[in-house]
């Protein structure tokens, strides 16, 4: 007589993991010298596991808790610092970010839905480090820099030199993103995003920033994002244009 097959449920495998909230910076890198993975609004961490990309990290710190990360201000020189911790949904709607830096407001207001624009963080988008993403190609014309701390301190790193490969970066382990900062907007100058799609899977991104002086352009940045390995900007294009 052939015994009849167990159907019952298997218990799913344990899986333990550390999760601590960061109350400052130093606390959070900390953390991260000891093997934590930084997470605040998890879009990026969490649809990845969900979808098999990678597995959620064993250790977790948790930075959404941190007020220094939340700003959005001007820089000594008339920049902007955008914290690591501002949503897409700031972006798209703050008075300073769509009169000086439209652009980036142009492309924080098409970041995924609606939810993962109020959840997730720029620092997020730039450290996972998508050669799709909407906010990288408006991020390098107007400059971008990133503000990484770690063990050792803070260093300042261009995001053209950040930005490595496809979800890769050039910051150690233990280094956290706390800002990116822009250069100042010149006067007379505008920018805009457009987002170029023929197919689902097939993305070409184009912002571009110009400088007028009497009706004419006197200089033109452009980037181009999802055309290949990583972010980059598009020097044959601005000669073009100039």
């Amino acid at each position: 007589m052939t015994a009849a097959p167990n159907t019952a449920p298997v218990a799913p495998e344990a899986v333990n993991r550390v999760y601590v909230e960061a109350a400052d910076v130093a606390a959070a890198v900390a953390a991260m010298a000891s093997g934590a993975r930084p997470v605040a609004g998890g879009t990026d961490l969490v649809v990845g596991a969900r979808h098999g990309k990678a597995p959620l990290p064993e250790s977790l710190v948790g930075i959404h808790r941190i007020g220094e990360l939340t700003s959005l201000s001007r820089t000594s020189d008339g920049g902007l610092r955008i914290g690591a911790l501002v949503t897409h949904a700031t972006l798209a709607a703050d008075a300073g970010v769509l009169a000086s830096y439209a652009g980036l407001a142009d492309a924080s207001a098409i970041v995924g839905s609606h939810a993962t624009r109020a959840n997730g963080t720029l620092g997020g988008n730039v450290m996972n480090a998508s050669p799709a993403m909407d906010t990288g190609a408006p991020l390098l014309c107007h400059g971008g820099v990133a503000v990484l701390v770690g063990p050792a301190g803070e260093r300042r790193v261009a995001l053209s030199d950040l930005w490595t490969g496809p979800g890769r970066t050039s910051a150690a382990p233990d280094e956290l993103l706390v800002a990116v900062e822009l250069e100042p907007v010149a006067g007379r100058s505008g920018s805009a995003y457009v987002r170029l799609q023929r197919q689902v899977r097939a993305r070409v991104h184009r912002p571009a920033v110009q400088e007028h002086h009497a009706g004419a352009a006197l200089g033109v940045v452009a980037a181009l994002l999802g055309a290949g390995q990583r972010q980059v900007v598009a020097d044959q294009l601005e000669e073009r244009c100039r």
